[in-house]
């Protein structure tokens, strides 16, 4: 005879799994339309900064363009160029998906939702990003075309080169918040104070330098433009992606759209404040300035919503640099990251680990 102990703890069970299932289907419905809304909006603001007016057939204003484009790859016949390595070709782009959506687990996107709050969420995030590059690498290596090796080598380059300041950059941020967990640098900067006072401050103002190298490494390790040496379709036709057709094409389409809104989701977190209106300013329906826990329903939603306009703000300047700057050589590249980013985080570093010795 099942007792009330036993029934309270198998419902605490299934509402445990419920929970974290629902969780688990917004994040992957997140990751199948944010990226849908950037890649619209990088169309339209791409087109209106260069007087043009962009897609506009498919949808109100070209809104379902880039779902139009998904069933146009599903349709297109899947080409495997016969000296190629089948089994690796095949798998590279689903090696540059996944990691792409696994990092969607843990970002905090709103107060008291995210899949899994790890103490370690930070490492987790850094290292499941930079696998996206072994899938580039594999499909440049396999395709058989030396345009497409060159392609992966210079992405594995740019990694090695941004991945180091990019780092160092987010060990600023888990050093002034003493935590690797995400959601407790969120709430570092609920409390942060400026010198002392009352004034609370997110991490961008006192790190405003890390700040501008975590973007600058982002866009590298992304292969934005202007850092799209691995493409570069004046020098290599289209890098790595020049024998992909069809549904492989948009899925390493998709890698890099994805990769826009969970490295902009990170920079919110480390350095915006997360789901907060403003520094000090609690959100509505919450305890607490910031609103760590104990949100109603309208509260977080608000959370929500500051998150995600942080987010498309973020994923707008991505796009405005590559409307603005024209494509860097790989040499200017390379000297950029080891002579001016590395020195620079290591100085950002260093800054912060003295005023946390004096503060």
């Amino acid at each position: 005879m099942t007792t009330v102990a036993q029934t309270a703890s198998i419902l605490t069970l299934d509402n445990f799994w419920l929970s974290v299932g629902l969780k688990i289907v917004v994040v992957l419905g997140l990751f199948f339309v944010v990226p849908l809304v950037v890649g619209y909006m990088e169309h339209k603001v791409m087109a209106h900064q260069q007087d043009r007016i962009g897609p506009m057939e498919a949808g109100p204003h070209g809104t379902l363009q880039l779902v139009a484009d998904g069933i146009k790859f599903i349709q297109k016949e899947d080409i495997i160029p016969s000296a190629a390595d089948r089994k690796v070709f095949a798998l590279a782009p689903g090696l540059a998906l996944v990691p792409a959506m696994l990092i969607f687990l843990v970002l905090p996107l709103a107060p008291s939702f995210w899949v899994e709050d790890l103490e370690l969420g930070l490492f987790y995030a850094l290292a499941i990003s930079s696998v996206s590059v072994l899938g580039i690498l594999m499909g440049g290596w396999a395709s058989a075309n030396k345009f497409s090796l060159f392609g992966g080598i210079r992405a594995a380059a740019q990694l090695i080169a941004y991945e180091l300041p990019l780092i160092l950059a987010a060990a600023a941020v888990a050093l002034q918040a003493e935590s690797l967990s995400l959601v407790d640098i969120i709430e570092a900067q609920a409390t942060m104070s400026l010198l002392g006072t009352d004034v609370n401050m997110w991490f961008v103002f006192p790190q405003a330098l890390g700040f501008a190298i975590f973007f600058v490494a982002a866009m590298a390790e992304l292969n934005r433009p202007p850092f799209d040496m691995p493409i570069a379709d004046s020098e290599l036709v289209f890098g790595f992606m020049t024998e992909y057709t069809g549904i492989k094409f948009a899925m390493f389409l998709l890698t890099e759209y994805a990769g826009m809104v969970s490295m902009s989701a990170l920079m919110v977190v480390l350095y915006l404040g997360g789901w907060q209106i403003a520094p000090g300013v609690p959100l509505p329906g919450c305890d607490g300035a910031g609103g760590i826990f104990g949100c109603d329903f309208i509260g977080a939603a608000i959370g929500f919503g500051v998150t995600m306009g942080k987010i498309f703000f973020l994923t707008f300047l991505m796009v405005w640099a590559r409307v603005t700057y024209p494509r860097l050589r790989e040499d200017q590249l390379q000297k950029m990251s080891w002579l001016v980013f590395v020195p620079l985080a290591l100085l950002n570093i260093a800054v912060v680990a003295v005023g946390k010795v004096f503060a």
